[in-house]
């Protein structure tokens, strides 16, 4: 029936890549939870919760840890029962908003929430807000970590994988969604005056929209270089004929591959609110632009109209809120000198503070 959730495919009708897919996810989970007992609920997305609990079961069974799954539908346990059925190194999995209410030993360890279309989305509110892993489950044989509190993981450990497995499979159609944004794209650099022959980045550059824009800017004796960290938003850049425009390179935002003060002006579309820690990102971007030098942070779509869009409501300590992006730049060694943000973009400037 239309509108009815997509389920989660059983894992023999997997591709191989979609199993890899899912591996990869279910041996993050596992090596994040905490070592000894633990509790553990899987909500949000049904009918997914319980899918995913299984399968989060199997994979510790598989790497010899022991588990114990309570379904959604399993009687409420009393603290001495719970505590009985447990060992040392139990982890105990549930699944669904009625487990998530009743936590037998006063709260849960790990709360998992999963990312569904329409309700599901909302990441930053709702019953998505406080949990310590949200997945994207969109797709349900694709699904992608979108967030897992420091305190079970550090970011360098599942970061690099769950970006690219989220834009790898976007990459193909990115254009053909997002075709009617170019001109926003070619407003927002004309708007940053970049010096014609300089040089300019487009860091996390995707499909490379902007990259035509840059090169006009700087001209033919200036330099234009794209860096995405997913290979397939590359492969979309040079099929659509960016890489004449650009030098494309396969790089992490986090660690640059341009020596210090390298570059006149750097274009980041979309690319901060991704970055496992913002501040941290701006400071590196900071870092390869000479004093002077332009930073550009763009979106075809304003904030409040982008949260609409993915059923949130905004929050006024976002990374790209006007307050704490103030707040940040200069702390990462940027003055911010513009920034627009109504329904139809979002566009903030900042200038290079001297060294």
């Amino acid at each position: 029936m239309a509108g009815e959730p997509v389920p989660v495919p059983a894992w023999q009708t997997l591709t191989g890549e979609q199993a890899r897919r899912w591996t990869e996810v279910l041996d993050h989970l596992a090596a994040a939870l905490p070592s000894g007992a633990a509790t553990v609920v899987v909500d949000g997305g049904s009918p997914h919760p319980g899918v995913v609990a299984d399968r989060l079961a199997d994979t510790l069974t598989a790497v010899g840890r022991p588990s114990a799954r309570l379904t959604d539908t399993a009687p409420l346990a009393d603290e001495d029962t719970w505590r009985a059925d447990r060992t040392p190194q139990t982890v105990v999995i549930a699944d669904g908003p009625r487990w998530r209410a009743h936590p037998p030993t006063g709260k849960w360890d790990v709360v998992v929430w999963l990312r569904t279309p329409p309700a599901g989305a909302r990441t930053h509110g709702g019953h998505g807000r406080d949990c310590d892993v949200v997945i994207d489950l969109h797709d349900p044989g694709w699904p992608v970590i979108r967030h897992l509190a420091d305190r079970l993981a550090p970011w360098e450990r599942w970061y690099v994988s769950e970006s690219r497995a989220f834009f790898a499979i976007r990459a193909a159609t990115w254009d053909s969604k997002f075709g009617e944004d170019l001109p926003a794209y070619t407003a927002a650099v004309t708007e940053a005056h970049l010096p014609a022959g300089g040089v300019a980045v487009d860091i996390g550059c995707g499909t490379g929209r902007a990259l035509p824009a840059l090169r006009h800017a700087v001209g033919p004796t200036g330099t234009v270089i794209g860096l995405d960290l997913t290979p397939q938003m590359l492969a979309a850049a040079q099929r659509h004929g960016r890489d004449t425009a650009a030098t494309l390179l396969l790089g992490d935002a986090r660690r640059l591959p341009f020596r210090d003060a390298a570059v006149d002006g750097v274009f980041a579309a979309g690319l901060i609110t991704h970055l496992p820690d913002p501040e941290a990102g701006l400071r590196e971007l900071a870092r390869i632009t000479r004093p002077g030098g332009r930073l550009v942070l763009f979106h075809p779509s304003g904030r409040a109209a982008l949260a609409a869009r993915h059923g949130r409501t905004l929050d006024p300590d976002e990374p790209l809120a006007e307050t704490p992006l103030r707040r940040s730049t200069i702390r990462a060694g940027w003055d911010l000198t513009s920034y627009d943000d109504p329904a139809h973009r979002f566009l903030a400037t900042a200038t290079r503070q001297p060294r």
